[in-house]
């Protein structure tokens, strides 16, 4: 037996998708439905390795646990990592495959992956009472609808109906409801089934009058209107959030009486990935996390912190054209803290070769860490388990970078730490609450702060509070009945075709 399905599909990016399609995950496990989430194609820099070792985008894992589902690569089978402007390392069922231009990839590729697409969502609504899938970007590209596989080129291809979200947060909500249905072919629109408002802040009744005129022009009802509501944005594609932010405890506002705050600088640098990685930080009562590319605020902060990228040579030209560089260096030299995590521990070491990602040959590193890099083809994919600072370390690697440790004055994970610098290819690794506590003791010593980790923070039941709260926004503001009729039966017949300039 076939499970259902459900497209969330969204008027622009961040419309909301990812946070609705975890929503909806969590309402339906919650009532005991065996659901699973599902984007046919993602493009982030963001992202996240099965215990199999398959490469995934980070939002699908974190809808995965809101389903109560372990993340397999099933639920993103196509994964595009930017690597410039115009190129992208395509991830086929986990593993890298290749790079393509854009031109290259929508002009054949794309529609040519259709078929393992849907193989894939068809496996997991064989194995799953139901299946949420994300879109992606808009429905309505319509310039791109010839090659689309993860919008309503999905949705045909395997008969799901659609749930437009609009965020009304942006302004224009109803145009932009009204008009991407209306951009739509009229065997596409057939499959758009209602609509979800996400982000309303006030008196849902001023609203009304606008959701029945749009009931009027369209045919199809407004679903739900979910409140603005700060701190749900699970791990994102883009962006700089700290997606944890609205879900910490009071007491994470400021540190205990007495205790200094420690601060936090993190650079963003260009093709940043996997920055999620310092969310754990933010969690924890009085450590105040910032993205800065300024040299002086990275050298106010307690520590400094160079997050992991797609293009390392890229962003070690970039750290030293902006005086950053300089700005790490005499941190080193005076003893103050830096975290480098996977292309930032590459970017800190003595030299890197590299044939693979920029084939730049040989560049001289910060020389901050006495590690050599060497880039390989073969990306590495891996769940480690293992101990630092006399805590149990859990992580996961995802780099070409192949790094020789020459030294150092402890080691750290597969890394190192000398003086006051620590380098490691794991990310994730700050999630694990007692090596974060016992790593941020030994930066507040060097730092020279009086902080102290709160005893308790649980990143993952702070996690868990926030996949909750996903699933209460759902089942208290939206028509939950109507969902589940459109995952059980599909679109309902006869929806009405809306031309373009109807009004």
């Amino acid at each position: 037996m076939t499970g259902g399905g459900l497209l969330i599909a969204g008027t622009t990016s961040d419309a909301g998708k990812s946070v609705v399609t975890a929503g909806v995950c969590r309402w339906l496990a919650r009532k005991g439905v065996r659901v699973a989430p599902f984007k046919a194609q993602n493009m982030s820099l963001n992202s996240f390795v099965t215990r199999d070792g398959a490469e995934i985008g980070r939002a699908q894992a974190m809808q995965a646990a809101a389903a109560g589902v372990e993340p397999t690569a099933l639920m993103n089978p196509v994964l595009l990592k930017p690597g410039g402007d115009r190129t992208s390392q395509v991830v086929l069922l986990g593993r890298p495959v290749g790079e393509l231009s854009a031109r290259g990839y929508h002009a054949g590729r794309q529609e040519s992956l259709l078929g393992t697409v849907t193989d894939c969502l068809a496996e997991l609504r064989r194995t799953h009472d139901a299946v949420i899938c994300e879109g992606a970007g808009s429905p309505a590209e319509i310039n791109l609808r010839h090659s689309d596989i993860v919008n309503m080129g999905l949705a045909r291809a395997a008969s799901l109906p659609v749930v437009v979200v609009g965020d009304i947060d942006r302004g224009g909500v109803f145009a932009s409801l009204f008009g991407t249905t209306a951009l739509l072919s009229p065997g596409d629109q057939a499959l758009v089934a209602g609509y979800l408002v996400n982000k309303f802040r006030g008196d849902v009744t001023l609203l009304e009058p606008g959701l029945e005129m749009l009931r009027g022009l369209t045919g199809r009802p407004v679903l739900g209107v979910l409140p603005y509501a700060h701190g749900l944005g699970i791990d994102e594609e883009d962006g700089l959030r700290l997606s944890l932010r609205g879900t910490v405890r009071e007491s994470a506002v400021a540190p205990p009486h007495g205790r200094d705050v420690l601060r936090i600088a993190v650079v963003p640098v260009p093709l940043m990935s996997n920055f999620t990685d310092v969310d754990a930080l933010a969690a924890e009562p009085g450590v105040v996390v910032r993205f800065t590319d300024r040299p002086e605020e990275l050298a106010d902060a307690d520590l400094a912190i160079v997050p992991g990228t797609r293009g390392t040579v890229r962003a070690l030209a970039w750290l030293r054209e902006r005086g950053l560089a300089g700005a790490l260096a005499r941190r080193a030299a005076e003893g103050r803290p830096v975290l480098g995590i996977c292309g930032g521990f590459q970017m800190l070491g003595e030299r890197i070769e590299d044939e693979v990602e920029s084939r730049a040959g040989t560049v001289g590193g910060l020389g901050l860490l006495p590690v050599r890099v060497r880039f390989a083809a073969e990306k590495t994919l891996a769940r480690p388990v293992g101990e630092a600072l006399g805590e149990r370390v859990e992580g996961y690697e995802i780099h070409h970078g192949v790094a020789e440790v020459a030294g150092g004055d402890e080691p750290f994970l597969d890394g190192c730490r000398s003086g006051s610098v620590w380098g490691t290819h794991w990310h994730g690794s700050l999630e694990s609450d007692g090596f974060r506590r016992a790593f941020l003791r030994r930066v507040a010593a060097d730092a020279g702060r009086a902080f102290v980790p709160a005893p308790d923070t649980s990143f993952a039941a702070l996690r868990e509070e926030q996949l909750d709260r996903l699933g209460d926004l759902v089942e208290e503001h939206a028509d939950t009945a109507a969902l589940l009729r459109l995952i059980e039966d599909g679109a309902p017949a006869g929806l009405p075709f809306v031309p373009p300039g109807a009004p």
